[in-house]
């Protein structure tokens, strides 16, 4: 084969720089990522706590060396593009099938979750961004939701220790719930339907809720993943808000200019949900999709362990944690008398 003309000669000089760059840290994350889908499917261990527990343990290549680079691409672009495939997830018809009633619970129980979180992180003194944070992740679907609200806060509200602290604990309470609130609904004497509700408009992670609900019964698991992807839905107008909020209050970052008005990667989201819900994804398309963002988020947050050291997880102190505890208290409490109410 002929070598490139001197036109195109910069262009694979370029590339060849970006993957010498880019690769070796991009290479470790997806394997980290690897190693904990292994662990989740052969052992039962939580996906994203794996890649979270195994990206620690290898923090000393995120510290100097050929893969800081890769590593911080992985934390930050493949971390965007993971939650835009995320609308693919997402249609109208999701919306109509629960009905006025319970979708009004679902998205008020999002909204007051982050309220509390913002209360509660000025009462511990802490700055809104962690508030929201730890509410957003709480209210809306655990890591992927700390993660889509850690991309759009501006660059210097984000903290790499406040967000791996923020998974790691709405990972851990969310394995705690769904082995222990179905316990819960059949205590109360919710019947299928209002257990699915329950479940999923409380429990934090998607796999999560299905887990949860589906060990209950078949209609249990449907209610619980429906009203689960309902609360994603509200990921988008969540993160628009906080995005042109952060950008009056962020001036301009460190490049000179000011943020988007709307990140790129929300705008995907929203497009992507828009396309599903008028029927022009290919149905054999979204499961593909579906995956593809899974594996994005696992090896996004492989590579955000790797920037975080243990030490500065246990620095962000006991009231942190008691935050995220109140959080996951007040949603349940409040769905579950948001289902008394109507009846569900």
């Amino acid at each position: 084969m002929s070598d490139p003309t001197p036109a195109t000669r910069p262009l694979f000089q370029r590339l060849r720089a970006a993957v010498s760059r880019f690769m070796p840290g991009l290479l470790v994350s997806v394997v980290i990522a690897l190693a904990a889908r292994f662990l989740s499917e052969h052992y039962g261990a939580p996906a994203m706590l794996m890649a979270l527990l195994l990206g620690i343990a290898f923090h000393f290549l995120a510290e100097e060396g050929a893969c800081v680079p890769g590593i911080e691409l992985a934390a930050r672009s493949v971390l965007r593009i993971g939650v835009a495939l995320l609308g693919a997830r997402i249609s109208v018809e999701l919306l109509i099938g629960l009905g006025p009633g319970l979708i009004t619970l679902v998205i008020s129980g999002v909204a007051m979750t982050i309220l509390v979180g913002l209360g509660g992180a000025r009462l511990i003194g802490r700055r809104r961004g962690f508030g929201m944070l730890t509410g957003g992740a709480v209210a809306i679907c655990g890591a992927s939701a700390a993660m889509a609200i850690a991309a759009a806060l501006p660059e210097r509200a984000r903290n790499e220790q406040t967000l791996i602290f923020t998974v790691l604990s709405v990972t851990v309470l969310g394995t705690v719930a769904m082995i222990f609130y179905p316990i819960v609904a059949q205590q109360l004497g919710l019947d299928g339907l209002a257990t699915g509700v329950f479940l999923g408009g409380t429990i934090h992670d998607v796999a999560q809720v299905v887990g949860a609900g589906f060990s209950v019964s078949e209609e249990t698991g449907d209610a619980a993943t429906l009203v689960k992807l309902i609360r994603v839905t509200m990921l988008a107008p969540v993160v628009l808000i906080l995005s042109i909020a952060a950008r009056g209050e962020a001036g301009p970052t460190t490049s000179g200019r000011r943020p988007p008005l709307v990140p790129g990667f929300v705008l995907a989201f929203i497009g992507l949900a828009g396309v599903n819900s008028l029927g022009l994804l290919p149905a054999a398309l979204i499961p593909r999709l579906t995956d593809l963002s899974s594996w994005a988020l696992l090896t996004a947050i492989a590579a955000v362990g790797m920037k975080t050291s243990l030490k500065s997880i246990f620095e962000v102190g006991g009231q942190a944690i008691a935050l995220i505890v109140c959080e996951s208290l007040f949603l349940a409490v409040w769905v579950l008398a948001g289902i008394e109410l109507l009846g569900a």
